[in-house]
């Protein structure tokens, strides 16, 4: 897909955002085709110095939520810095922000002020737990909220410690959340010619990902159990120790079941009056679950997954990132991609969530470093003469600008 048959193709981004949410919704909007321009402190966005660092370069934290941008430093503090803030303002189409939302009316940088510079600009801020209530201005962090949202207590094994969930999923998903929330305002636009305000924020995406868990409790005041591997209202439906591994089976009504049991050649436990329903599986799971665990020992992982997938059971390997991330069929979608940094050198990434059409969509470009636009922006984008440049320079964009 050549860049001008890209949906976004025109449409100007200022991303102010930092660590994971907001960049990652900014590097979907740079994959679709805009102009996304990475706006960091001059001393740069905290997450670049998350370790693993590669080769003095990036941190894997910084590169995974920020290729294909521009990069601009900015001391939103000084004089200069708000100047140029609002020329971005008229010059941007989106504007994307997480900072607290009095940080942010500290700086200038709310809805209400540059609106009034840019009556199109569609204006995103994300925010730890939304932008009202007692607790708006609390700093937010993923595994802060996966702890008050409620998401921890379903995590790990009945009786355990609490338990934090591997990937940062309420980051990502409100960069998710925060992407389709632009995509509509821009939509919308089209037909108003006016922007908008988003709010976003990783409590409420956490909250809206409880689900069912959300909904049992408020109609039937039922909390969910923390579930292991598996499902509290489906048995069998877990991880299953083999010889040389784990794999997830399961069959969760009882066409599933007959179809499992004759597969594992234990026929004789499928007509078992005690496990003919899913209701009676899940009462019986003490006694049924041993039964499973033994035979599943007996062969390995790949066994099994042969075995399960000609019967039409439900069944996957236990997998590593390492094996995802080289597995034929990940390669297969699209979901690792190469990117080319400034040197010419080439790293993998991964790719885009969804696919736009038959070509690819990902941006090509690696993560920016530091400041290496700043130049061209102020002066190319935004109209600055060379002295004015070389005076916001030395008071508002520090000295890790880019000369």
């Amino acid at each position: 897909m050549n860049q001008q048959d890209k949906p976004f193709d025109g449409i100007r981004v200022v991303d102010l955002s930092r660590v994971l949410a907001g960049p990652f919704c900014g590097q979907m909007l740079a994959d679709m085709g805009a102009d996304v321009i990475k706006i960091e402190s001059p001393e740069g966005d905290e997450n670049r110095r998350w370790p693993p660092i590669i080769q003095e370069k990036h941190s894997c934290n910084y590169a995974s939520v920020n290729r294909g941008k521009r990069s601009m430093t900015l001391d939103l503090k000084s004089e200069g810095g708000r100047e140029v803030l609002h020329r971005l303002a008229q010059w941007a189409d989106v504007m994307l922000h997480s900072f607290l939302p009095k940080t942010a009316k500290n700086l200038g940088l709310d809805y209400e002020a540059l609106s009034q510079i840019n009556p199109k600009l569609v204006f995103c801020a994300i925010t730890g737990y939304g932008d009202r209530g007692e607790l708006a201005n609390k700093p937010g962090y993923d595994l802060m909220v996966q702890a008050f949202s409620g998401a921890m207590s379903t995590t790990g094994y009945d009786g355990g410690p609490p338990t934090r969930i591997g990937v940062s999923y309420i980051d990502m998903s409100t960069g998710l959340s925060a992407y389709g929330a632009i995509a509509s305002a821009l939509f919308q636009r089209t037909r108003t010619q006016k922007g908008t305000q988003i709010s976003c924020s990783l409590l409420e995406t956490s909250v809206a990902l409880l689900g069912y868990h959300g909904v049992s409790w408020l109609q039937a005041e039922v909390l969910p159990r923390k579930q292991g591997s598996g499902g509290v209202y489906q048995v069998p439906y877990q991880a299953f120790r083999c010889s040389d591994g784990y794999v997830m089976a399961g069959a969760p009504n009882n066409a599933s079941w007959a179809r499992l049991c004759a597969a594992l050649e234990i026929p004789e436990v499928g007509t078992d009056p005690r496990f003919q329903s899913s209701a009676a599986r899940v009462e019986q799971r003490e006694s049924l679950i041993p039964l499973l665990e033994r035979i599943f020992l007996a062969k390995p992982v790949a066994h099994w997954v042969a075995v399960l997938e000609a019967a039409y059971v439900a069944v996957a390997p236990i997998q590593d990132v390492g094996q995802v991330m080289q597995h034929p069929q990940v390669r297969a979608n699209g979901l690792v991609v190469r990117c080319e940094d400034d040197d010419g050198t080439e790293a993998e990434y991964v790719g885009m969530p969804f696919k736009f059409g038959a070509a690819p969509t990902t941006h090509r470009r690696a993560p920016p470093p530091l400041g290496r636009d700043t130049i061209e922006i102020l002066k190319h984008e935004l109209g600055f003469s060379d002295d004015h440049v070389r005076a916001l320079l030395a008071e508002a964009t520090g000295a890790s600008a880019k000369k």
